[in-house]
């Protein structure tokens, strides 16, 4: 739970510092562009260890239709749909507005986690979501009536980034790095030939190594941190703690951009840390039922659910291989990992 966490915050850091540090960039590039440009940015950092894999063994796709569907579309709307989005909404407000308004991508993926993925959430949980939400309220407060349209906009990335979480968050067979490599390849040729199409394609400049610098930190490190996070503590708990992005965001606008703090900004921004810690004394468990299956992520051997054995090896911490699970029934506190994503049985708790 801790190790899933920290993951989630740095992730959340690494992407809200994006959002001011992205502005500059917006009047040479364009949205479209400069979209395409961040994702290219993320495929090209990951690339080498997803090549080292294909040479070693031949495929870095998922091995089964469902999981190709999930990650296809995660690609459609993480990738191509809700940067663009985010990015048409940034060339028209300032930074820490959009920072702000990117708080209801939490609550998207929490309707959406609970509705559509069978996450479980208690009811501290949704108390905390709550308290996500009025903050949000409370910072795009600031933005006016004027802001509406960019408000809009951004709405309209975090629905986008609400299914690609969920969707991502439950990929199985594909290590997180590899998630994110596709993603940033197929929406940032998809985008770029879409520029290309609207007449936005400027020839390459600094800003092009800017954009492409920053999307290898923003969205390939971000978005690797953050699905092995999801997929540790379920896409809603990540997301909570992902939710803290907007405050490095205006923060980030403060420093780069000269934008200042407005006093709802700093109370939105305790609402977020008060809305963080309640989720974890958020608790689930009752009897369940696991089948047999084989599957590979990241995992650790000290979590009651893998015990294999690694002949010839002695394996401590965190590793990633191809496993297998023997079919059990127990009981115990838990998140929707991999591992428990089940609809509650009458008669648990939570």
């Amino acid at each position: 739970m801790r190790h899933g966490a920290l993951l989630a915050l740095v992730s959340a850091a690494l992407f809200g510092l994006s959002t001011p540090l992205s502005k500059p960039l917006l009047d040479g590039l364009g949205p479209v562009l400069l979209a395409a440009l961040l994702y290219l940015g993320a495929a090209l950092v990951l690339s080498p260890g997803v090549l080292r894999r294909f040479v070693r063994e031949g495929t870095t796709l998922p091995p089964d239709r469902p999981n190709r569907l999930r990650l296809g579309g995660a690609v459609l709307f993480g990738g191509v749909l809700g940067p663009v989005l985010l990015l048409s909404g940034l060339s028209l407000a300032k930074a820490a507005s959009v920072a702000m308004w990117l708080n209801l991508e939490t609550v998207a993926t929490a309707v959406l986690g609970v509705t559509l993925f069978r996450e479980q959430l208690g009811w501290l949980a949704w108390v905390g979501n709550g308290v996500v939400f009025v903050a949000g309220l409370l910072l795009a407060w600031e933005g006016g009536p004027a802001g509406w349209t960019a408000a809009a906009l951004v709405a309209g990335a975090a629905v986008c980034w609400g299914l690609d979480n969920n969707l991502t968050a439950v990929i199985d067979g594909l290590r997180p790095e590899e998630s994110t490599f596709w993603k940033g390849l197929v929406a940032g040729s998809t985008n770029l030939t879409l520029a290309a199409v609207l007449g936005q394609l400027v020839a390459p400049d600094i800003t092009w190594v800017h954009a492409l610098v920053l999307g290898a930190f923003a969205y390939g490190l971000s978005i690797t941190l953050y699905i092995t996070s999801a997929q540790g503590i379920g896409a809603v708990r990540s997301q909570m703690l992902f939710a803290t992005a907007p405050v490095f965001g205006i923060v980030g606008a403060a420093l780069w951009l000269g934008e200042g703090m407005a006093p709802l900004q700093v109370l939105a921004a305790g609402l977020l840390v008060v809305a963080n810690a309640l989720w974890l004394f958020d608790d689930h468990g009752h009897s369940h039922h696991h089948e047999a299956t084989r599957h590979e992520h990241w995992h650790r051997h000290d979590d009651g659910h893998h015990r294999h054995d690694h002949p010839g090896l002695e394996v401590a911490g965190w590793h990633c291989h191809d496993h297998d699970h023997d079919a059990v029934e127990h009981e115990h506190p838990h998140v929707p990992d991999l591992h428990h994503r089940h609809p509650h049985e009458p008669g648990g708790s939570t």
